[in-house]
């Protein structure tokens, strides 16, 4: 009869205690086991803080983000209501009746070339917006120098003509592109400008949801006028934005303007959906780092599941006592795990406070990347999913090693350490980690808005992680297997990899996952920077020509091709235009495939041509005969057939110019945009949009030596011409993909991070074992340096087929992304890869080095007189 808490008894031949006396019991029991510290759980708190850490930090800035979009909705999109019309101005009528109804400010965007007065081949490309006497009518205009612009007098003053030069204000890396300072002169079309300042914050930049190839030009509509740039089919888009009096319903107001004005074309947005693109930019990438943080957390898992494991090993005579003097497995499983929810919730309240800092410092980094200032705090319902990550994981990962030890007899557990019991946990235990694995697949899936691929993921996850319990489980066969070779040191490193208690699951595990997201995401940056930045197709365009008028088309021509060095001019018809009804249906409720429901985000291109392109790909139907005159038809891009499920023979009706054309389907065809040459999602047959008000887009290749020589020819005969440098364009796009890839490879380090901790905790866990295997082996006669080597061999080994396995996982996810999503071709790295198998190697023979090095300092006396 021994005491095992104040008060209580236990006796072998006892009945069941009460629940409430078996909690209590429990509790007291895992106090008590508490005193003694966090030895052997601090990798524990290590990595359930840094997964729930990560997780919280990205999506508190995403929080901050998408809360900034809403807050400054106004702001963002410039007034309370957005009306936006492409190519055309809004008629008399239809302005006054929106002046009628609020303050009204009209703006125009549009691409245009500033070029210095002097040498027009000193030109760069710019994005062109001018201003009406009312901008701004939210929000705080910024000058480089510091100065705030706090109301519209002070930007129209900038903006002003004086002494019949009107006034520009410029983006810094324009400013450095054309050696530019206030006071300086800018041609832009055919006005001259004066650069009254630089543009430091511009509040409405990210409502435009357009794509910028190029630094902000910002002028006065009197300005605009006077670059002679709005022509007929000029690629311009004209914006009303209004201020509505207070207490005024936008949505009423979005009402009364589609009831009054059908027929407009225009796209209306209000204040609460300021940025649409830029949200879903936010929520995808948000998306993707906590799937990646999540990853990490489950690296964290294993190392969960090793701590919890090695503790209860070390509690071995303890667990066994208690269950000797009659204490059920019950109250073994209840204590045990009452502790392990104890350190669980300090891990996650460390993770939590991590979460709740680090956005402060990525909201600093982030300042200068993002066209909104985010609001940084705490956000309650992102630290709850952190949390909700936190402890599920740390459940998932415990309950099995807590199971097994309740079921162990007591006999059993005081062999375990020579000869590993089996015991499973029973029913009721499986069924709670199943319910927590289900937890977390649900946490997953249930906060992501793209849930198919989260739950790609999640089942992703679960499949990798079966693939490396698997390779560890084959390895250990494999070395068993092998036998006892000649080379002491060889056989030593295989009898370690499958002894009793071997460490080989856990360094297989630990850094397994988080390598195989590095492997991943280095080949899918790579090969998608390769396709983009790297490797300009054969045959690809120098230059994209826009807004060609018709009658310049034969002179231009001409111009381009007199150039030494230039080739393969294609020129083509544009227009844009909006998808308006499927089969007599409006888009927004034809779409059957919400994949490819990008296709009504705005405007597409449109274009019309008698003959079929030479490279095209017909999926279904047939073109129109060349001398085809008869009902229009229309080829459609396959993603745009795949929105709606439709083919040849169903109708269409594409709104231009504010006016629906209804058409046939007559092809369905596939683009190859890797080309980099003119590709137009919807085509029309001949003699439908002729007579329509439109531009040319042209192209052209050019020898590199040649490019600046084209710009220059151009730039000076053709103001109104924009020349979009490929090239530059490219490099536009490489900056974007750098910044993403930075935020996505600081997540990944994360995982990488929590698997070193992890791979640190496995091998602490055997350090005695190790310093046992030390002092025996050096009173048999070896060596230092024999046993040393054999360590180093036994963690060489390890690591080299962890790197082998993920990297074979990894690129088959990256093959997976680029082909099945990207559509990009795949092409093996080795030197991504070659850098993960040694990263992995170096990390594992690094921190092997470091455990064996600190066993062999071990005396033998203590040891051999203790055991």
């Amino acid at each position: 009869m021994t005491a095992l808490t104040d008060g209580a008894v236990a006796r072998p031949d006892a009945a069941a205690p009460g629940f409430w006396t078996q909690a209590r019991l429990a509790l007291t029991i895992a106090r008590r086991e508490l005193r003694g510290g966090l030895t052997g759980f601090r990798i524990f708190l290590a990595c359930l803080t840094l997964g729930v850490g990560a997780i919280a930090t990205v999506q508190s800035v995403s929080g901050g983000i998408l809360d900034a979009l809403r807050s400054d909705g106004r702001a963002i999109l410039g007034g309370d209501v957005a009306l936006r019309l492409l190519y055309r101005e809004a008629t008399p009528d239809q302005r006054a009746w929106l002046a009628e109804r609020g303050t009204l400010l009209t703006s125009a965007e549009m691409r245009a070339m500033a070029r210095d007065p002097q040498d027009a081949g000193r030109s760069a490309l710019v994005e062109l917006k001018s201003v009406g006497p009312a901008y701004p009518l939210y929000g705080t205009f910024e000058i480089a120098d510091g100065a705030l612009v706090q109301d519209r007098t002070d930007v129209q003053a900038a903006l002003a003509e004086r002494g019949g030069t009107w006034g520009a204000l410029i983006e810094d890396t324009l400013a450095a592109r054309l050696d530019l300072a206030p006071g300086d002169r800018v041609a832009v079309g055919e006005a001259v400008l004066e650069v009254r300042g630089l543009i430091a914050r511009e509040p409405d930049r990210a409502g435009s949801g357009s794509f910028s190839l190029g630094p902000r030009l910002l002028v006065a509509d009197g300005a605009l006028a006077a670059t002679d740039l709005v022509q007929p089919g000029s690629l311009i888009t004209w914006s009303y934005l209004l201020r509505l009096p207070p207490g005024s319903d936008p949505a009423a107001f979005r009402t009364s303007v589609e009831e009054t004005f059908p027929a407009a074309g225009w796209r209306i947005r209000d204040f609460t959906d300021a940025a649409p693109q830029l949200a879903r930019f936010i929520d995808r990438l948000t998306l993707f780092l906590t799937l990646v943080g999540l990853t990490a957390l489950l690296v964290g898992g294993v190392g969960v599941g090793n701590a919890v494991r090695s503790y209860l090993e070390s509690k071995t005579a303890t667990i066994a006592t208690l269950k000797c003097l009659g204490a059920r497995g019950g109250l073994i499983f209840e204590a045990y795990l009452a502790q392990i929810l104890a350190l669980a919730l300090l891990g996650t309240a460390l993770g939590l406070l991590l979460g709740a800092v680090a956005p402060v410092l990525a909201g600093r980094a982030l300042a200068g990347l993002l066209p909104i200032t985010a609001r940084i705090g705490v956000y309650p319902e992102a630290l709850a999913v952190a949390a909700g990550f936190g402890l599920l994981t740390a459940l998932a990962f415990s309950l099995w090693p807590l199971g097994r030890a309740r079921e162990v007899p007591a006999a059993a557990l005081f062999r375990d350490a020579v000869a590993p019991g089996g015991g499973r946990p029973r029913p009721l235990v499986l069924a709670l980690l199943l319910a927590a694995v289900a937890g977390l697949a649900g946490l997953a899936v249930g906060t992501a808005d793209a849930k198919l691929f989260a739950a790609a993921f999640v089942a992703g996850s679960a499949a990798t992680l079966g693939a490396f319990w698997a390779a560890g489980w084959l390895v250990t066969r494999v070395a068993a297997r092998l036998g006892r070779p000649r080379r002491p040191v060889l056989r030593l490193a295989l009898a370690n990899i499958h002894r009793p208690g071997n460490p080989t699951g856990a360094v297989v595990l630990s850094l397994g996952l988080g390598l195989t997201v590095l492997v991943a995401i280095a080949l899918i940056e790579g090969n998608f920077r390769r396709a983009v930045l790297e490797t300009m197709p054969e045959g690809a365009p120098a230059f994209f020509f826009v807004d060609i008028q018709p009658d310049q088309l034969d002179d231009f021509s001409r111009t381009v091709l007199a150039v030494p060095g230039t080739a393969d001019l294609n020129r083509v018809p544009q227009l844009r235009g909006r998808i308006s009804t499927v089969n007599g249906r409006p888009a927004e409720e034809a779409v059957v495939n919400r994949e490819h429901a990008w296709v009504l985000n705005g405007d597409r291109g449109v274009t019309y041509r008698a003959e079929a392109p030479a490279d095209d790909k017909v999926l279904a139907g047939g073109w129109w005969p060349a001398d085809y005159r008869g009902p229009a038809k229309l080829a459609v891009y396959k993603d745009i057939a795949d929105a709606f499920g439709i083919g040849p023979g169903d109708r269409m009706a594409i709104n231009i110019l504010g006016r629906d054309i209804e058409a046939e389907v007559a092809v369905v065809r596939d683009l190859d945009f890797r080309s980099m040459g003119i590709n137009f999602t919807l085509v029309f047959s001949p003699g439908v949009l002729e007579a329509a008000p439109h531009t040319w887009l042209a192209t052209v290749r050019a020898e590199p030596d040649s490019e600046l020589a084209v710009q220059r020819a151009v730039t000076e005969r053709y103001s109104n011409i924009t020349a979009v440098r490929v090239r530059d364009a490219l490099e536009t796009v490489g900056s974007i993909l750098t910044n993403i890839g930075m935020a996505v490879r600081v997540t990944a380090a994360v995982t990488l991070l929590a698997g070193t901790l992890v791979l640190a905790g496995a091998i602490a866990a055997g350090h005695r074992r190790r310093v046992y295997d030390a002092v025996v082996l050096k009173v048999l006669g070896a060596t230092r340096g024999t046993v040393l080597r054999a360590f180093l061999l036994e963690y060489g080994l390890l690591g080299l087929i962890t790197a082998a396995v993920a990297s074979l996982l990894g690129s088959l996810v990256a093959w997976a992304v680029l082909t099945r999503v990207m559509e990009l071709e795949f092409v093996l790295l080795p030197s991504a890869v070659a850098t993960t198998a040694l990263l992995c190697t170096g990390i594992t023979l690094g921190l092997g080095f470091i455990g064996t090095w600190r066993a062999l300092g071990q005396p033998a006396a203590p040891l051999l007189r203790n055991e």
